[in-house]
């Protein structure tokens, strides 16, 4: 029994040992995000997790960083590549960022991403304006609702929605022959709070 228990210490001691020294892809992404959460925004951090979660971990987590091959990586980011062009590079990005880390700190001895194609994904479809007949029907929809200015505002300024949610007094000048409005600001959001 002393002998069974002794042999049970010493295979929990070399998983342990071996496990320490041979993380699996989730256990090394998650890492990695974690020692690169304090040198990124708060936004940038919770889109590569959220890419890093569906298109790393979903796709080969459970494998050993050392079992990956650069075939696997295709395999996983051909995924990817049916999304959009920027979601396929920021996917591809990570990768080479995760496994570049992992050569670094010795985990492995060679990154399988070294050869990965940049191109792939789907290219951005060019969004249309609105015809005269879209804004017509646009405008009877929200008159008198308190929208009505903001829409009229973006619609004949061609301001985009976050130029028009920074627009304060000082960028309307109206006391010239030919009024104008200067757009230098963008609204956005940082740490749940409007930031311009």
């Amino acid at each position: 029994e002393l002998t069974e228990k002794l042999e049970m210490a010493k295979r929990q001691i070399e998983e342990a040992s071996f496990r320490r020294d041979n993380p699996t892809v989730k256990e090394y992404a998650e890492k990695w995000l974690s020692m690169h959460a304090a040198h990124i925004r708060e936004t940038t951090l919770t889109d590569y997790t959220s890419c890093v979660k569906n298109h790393i971990i979903a796709t080969m987590g459970d494998k050993y960083m050392f079992e990956v091959t650069p075939d696997d990586v295709k395999t996983a980011i051909s995924k990817a590549s049916t999304l959009s062009q920027s979601v396929y590079r920021k996917t591809q990005m990570l990768y080479k960022m995760i496994f570049t880390s992992a050569v670094e700190s010795h985990i492995i001895d060679k990154s399988p991403c070294d050869k990965l194609n940049p191109k792939g994904g789907k290219k951005a479809t060019e969004k249309q304006a609105l015809k005269n007949e879209q804004v017509a029907i646009l405008l009877d929809a929200i008159r008198n609702t308190p929208a009505y200015p903001f829409i009229m505002l973006c619609l004949y300024s061609g301001l985009r929605r976050e130029e028009a949610l920074a627009l304060q007094w000082d960028c309307v000048h109206l006391d010239n022959d030919a009024p104008f409005i200067s757009v230098r600001k963008a609204w956005h959001i940082e740490h749940n709070r409007p930031v311009v």
